[in-house]
């Protein structure tokens, strides 16, 4: 599956997801733009990362939808096409939503502190300061963690953190309509 992450104005980011097998999906405008790392982007390189079978690109990649992201009309099809297919995936990713529940919730929490934990590290005095404004809610996230989930978030922290500072040196160079594809 091919997920690309396109800058699609000043401060606003698209998500196309193309797979195989089933349609293609897009959810644009996306929530949580941020110039270095937007929300999306981080949920896809921390699911990645942390191997959630059945996160929101999990459940993507299995033909859902997460909730989010929506039909890709076709230059091809028809309008009875398009429905017929929108139905059958808006059922499958119900039914993918359900199963999902916890590893989406896992995705949240490992976001928020992954992204608090790449501010805290950065050389940058106001990327320092932003990742302090996160503390006490990233202590609050730590602490609703299970010890199994802490000690995997644990070990692949810097790794995260790694790829964080790749995929956001490739995203803030990007002009709007530019993008960056990944394959999951």
């Amino acid at each position: 599956m091919k997920v690309i992450f396109q800058k699609t104005g000043e401060r606003r980011y698209a998500v196309f997801i193309e797979r195989e097998g089933f349609s293609d999906l897009e959810m644009n405008p996306a929530p949580g733009f941020d110039p270095l790392m937007p929300h999306d982007l981080l949920h896809f390189l921390v699911e990645q990362e942390l191997n959630l079978k059945n996160g929101i690109y999990g459940q993507i990649a299995n033909g859902g939808t997460a909730g989010t992201f929506r039909n890709k009309l076709s230059d091809k099809s028809n309008n009875r096409d398009d429905s017929r297919e929108r139905r059958k995936t808006a059922q499958r990713g119900k039914k993918l939503l359900k199963t999902g529940l916890d590893d989406c919730a896992q995705s949240e929490r490992a976001t928020y502190i992954a992204m608090f934990d790449w501010l805290s590290h950065s050389n940058g005095v106001e990327l320092k300061a932003r990742g302090a404004e996160m503390k006490d809610f990233a202590d609050g996230t730590f602490k609703q963690m299970s010890e199994t989930e802490k000690a995997n978030l644990n070990k692949k922290l810097v790794q995260i953190r790694n790829r964080m500072d790749e995929l956001s040196e490739r995203w803030s160079k990007l002009k709007v309509n530019e993008s960056i594809s990944l394959e999951w």
